[in-house]
């Protein structure tokens, strides 16, 4: 009598990964895409977990589904892509400086605006407009616009919701620079999506 398991990759090893295209792509190209700003590297990102996956499978224990196994392949790929990036942002000293300047629109607790600099309301602050198509591309356009360090420490802390530690260990970056980066990124984002979302 088979139990419940034998649905899973151990179990299954010879049928499994011909589906993983059929049941996975999609889910893991958008998950790639919201987090690398880039179609042709997510395409390129699922590809490669597809393969490492097949060269890990015999590790593969059971213990989450196959798209949590997968999903958790992909993260980890996209991580090394964001160090590589912090990585070599970092040793431009140009941009390094610009952002340790000093913040004019926070207050010194750099949690908080400056009242003659909050930004005002621009219409998207409604469930409707934040699902329209027409806002998802600006947005994307204004995500694109970033230093890539910054987007990439702005998608771990708002998409993946990851503690400031763990950024701060992954792009071997400092406390005070994750802070910096964190309102730089906000104010930069807020300004591109005032000046094309009206």
């Amino acid at each position: 009598m088979q139990t419940q398991n034998s649905t899973n990759l151990n179990h299954d090893n010879s049928t499994a990964p011909r589906v993983w295209v059929a049941r996975h792509a999609d889910y893991l190209y958008s998950y790639a895409l919201a987090r690398v700003n880039d179609g042709e590297l997510a395409r390129n990102l699922v590809q490669e977990i597809f393969l490492a996956a097949l060269e890990r499978l015999k590790k593969f224990e059971g213990k989450s589904t196959e798209r949590t196994w997968l999903a958790a392949i992909l993260k980890n790929k996209i991580v090394d892509i964001y160090r590589k990036k912090a990585s070599a942002f970092i040793k431009e000293p140009a941009v390094t400086f610009a952002e340790y300047e000093t913040d004019d629109f926070f207050e010194p607790d750099a949690h908080n605006w400056k009242p003659d600099h909050r930004p005002a309301e621009f219409g998207i602050e409604q469930t409707n407009h934040l699902e329209s198509k027409e806002f998802e591309l600006i947005l994307q356009r204004c995500l694109k616009k970033m230093p890539s360090l910054w987007l990439s420490v702005f998608t771990m802390k708002h998409l993946d919701d990851e503690p400031a530690d763990t950024i701060c260990n992954h792009l071997r970056i400092s406390p005070s620079h994750f802070w910096v980066i964190i309102h730089r990124a906000k104010l930069s984002l807020r300004e591109c999506l005032q000046k094309n979302w009206i």
